[in-house]
């Protein structure tokens, strides 16, 4: 699925001296492009690679289970790739243990930050935006067709937010999408994949950059949760709509709210029940709450590693926009 080439030295030097608080002070100086839930994206250095975008990712205990998840990384991009997907390329590399920890890094393509959707669409017109959202549901559709087609054998979970595509062709200064819309998708890190409904991926790989003082509390309460609601065509819907809020333009919301339900009312073969944007709403502030809740105990725990004295290897945001 890919040919890059990864720069070994690079990330292993960069690891070694990387800063968790201030990344642009590590040895190898980084350049934050996002941050998810879980993990950090940089770009790496100033001259070496620019045109590569890494997600750190410091959560495996050991190389058995960073390999498994590397193994599982690749089968999801061919299984959205089977689906008509076009994912962008990934590779990955796991540096050797060190400080009782495993870290991989996920390399892609830097893409233009104007074509990604969440940029562009605040440049567009409403109609635009409404073309632009209809394009990512036609292409949402294809993977739970692809489910749909091979239910009981492989099925493939998928977070379909505006932040998670980008657009081909795009020129950011015309405020006009192309035409056709072609869109890729890049954010392939958490690899969701049943096989004969048994989930693939390892749910507690996701409790460890939790504070230890929190795991009990997420396994119980929103694991499952999570592990289930990329499966789940409606709440993926949901999930769209909803970050319309978190990029600020929740004007567009009940227009999106009527473009979805008459879009799903044209997939025949589904039974849908249509969206509210009450509903919208309350998903949001739900979401929002919870994720601004858990990184506050996250900084929390980063205190605590260093009044204990022991290394906190998240980066974290100082501010999440919600």
């Amino acid at each position: 699925m890919s040919d890059l080439e990864l720069d070994h030295d690079l990330i292993n030097r960069f690891e070694e001296g990387l800063d968790p608080r201030y990344p642009e002070r590590s040895h190898v100086p980084a350049r934050v492009l996002g941050f998810g839930e879980i993990s950090t994206v940089l770009q790496i250095g100033a001259g070496d690679q620019p045109d590569l975008a890494y997600k750190r990712m410091p959560m495996f205990k050991d190389m058995d289970e960073a390999e498994a998840y590397q193994a599982l990384y690749h089968d999801y991009l061919e299984l959205l790739a089977q689906a008509g997907i076009a994912v962008v390329p990934g590779a990955i590399a796991v540096l050797p243990e060190r400080r009782g920890r495993v870290v991989a890094y996920i390399a892609q393509e830097k893409l233009p930050a104007g074509s990604i959707c969440h940029n562009a669409f605040h440049a567009l017109p409403p109609a635009e935006v409404r073309r632009l959202f209809l394009a990512v549901l036609a292409e949402t559709s294809k993977v739970f067709e692809f489910n749909r087609t091979n239910a009981g054998r492989t099925t493939v979970g998928f977070d379909a937010q505006i932040s998670n595509w980008a657009i081909v062709d795009y020129a950011p200064d015309q405020a006009l999408l192309p035409d056709p819309i072609r869109l890729r998708y890049f954010d392939t890190s958490t690899p969701l994949i049943r096989r004969q409904g048994q989930e693939q991926l390892d749910p507690e790989l996701f409790l460890r950059s939790a504070p230890s003082f929190l795991v009990w509390v997420i396994r119980l309460f929103l694991l499952e949760d999570v592990m289930n609601r990329y499966y789940d065509r409606r709440q993926v819907i949901i999930d769209i709509i909803a970050n319309f809020y978190k990029e600020g333009r929740p004007e567009l919301i009940p227009e999106l709210v009527g473009a979805a339900n008459d879009f799903m009312a044209g997939q025949a073969s589904v039974a849908f029940e249509p969206l509210t944007a009450a509903e919208i709403a309350a998903y949001y502030k739900d979401d929002a709450r919870t994720w601004r809740i858990y990184l506050a105990f996250r900084k929390i725990d980063r205190s605590l590693h260093r009044l204990l004295g022991k290394e906190y290897p998240y980066v974290l945001p100082d501010k999440v926009k919600r």
